[in-house]
């Protein structure tokens, strides 16, 4: 009898403690035993990290910006129409800063980037270099018009399947700015070949939110 009263006494002590520890840390302690009205300190978000879509567009868009810088310095030097020669010009200053915007992202998610161009568009780089006068103004601006279509698919699939919400910022700021360019690219087209430009809008089929973009081969990415 003495020994059960003695366990009682111990856990109406405990308990006692415990409900003075309480009243000392409201915050604290099982949720279920707080008072109610109590403010409980709410639980810090896990932040945001890359997934496949951030990685594949930050690698693909990495390319295709240098491959802008390069492709417009060309079209500036070796360009016989001055739309071409202006359109290249554009580029280079867009790809420039987003080269810059991309890398910086890129480096605060630890997405690595690639330094040098691939065997795709250091053989497209080739050919065209070749090339002179008219024939080159015609091969840079149709070239120009299916990599700025393939660079908004790339930007739309990003947005629908990236995870990095700096990353999808960027491809949400950069969209716009990349029809726009498609737009311009369709309409010195249409002045070299003398027929009317079509919409820069009609160019672009929409891509899945899921999944790594079936036609996704980049050469540019704009901001």
């Amino acid at each position: 009898m003495t020994r059960l009263l003695a366990t009682s006494s111990l856990i109406i002590l405990c308990a006692a403690v415990a409900a003075r520890a309480q009243e000392k840390n409201p915050g604290t302690g099982n949720p279920a035993v707080t008072t109610p009205g109590t403010l409980q300190s709410a639980p810090t978000p896990a932040p945001s990290r890359p997934n496949t879509a951030d990685r594949t567009f930050a690698h693909e868009a990495a390319i295709g910006g240098m491959s802008e810088v390069d492709l417009g310095r060309l079209a500036e030097h070796e360009g016989q129409s001055a739309a071409v020669r202006a359109f290249g010009q554009r580029m280079v200053a867009d790809h420039s800063k987003a080269n810059s915007r991309l890398t910086q992202l890129a480096e605060a998610a630890g997405i690595p980037l690639p330094k040098q161009l691939d065997a795709e568009h250091r053989a497209m780089q080739e050919q065209l270099s070749q090339l002179h006068g008219a024939a080159f103004d015609r091969a840079f601006i149709r070239g120009q018009v299916t990599d700025h279509q393939q660079t908004a698919q790339l930007l739309e699939y990003e947005i629908g399947a990236g995870q990095d919400a700096q990353v999808k910022a960027f491809a949400s700021d950069v969209l716009p700015i990349v029809l726009q360019h498609l737009e311009m690219a369709q309409n010195v087209d249409a002045h070299l070949s003398g027929a009317s430009a079509p919409s820069a809008a009609a160019g672009v089929m929409p891509m899945p939110a899921a999944g790594t973009p079936a036609q996704a081969r980049p050469r540019e990415t704009d901001h």
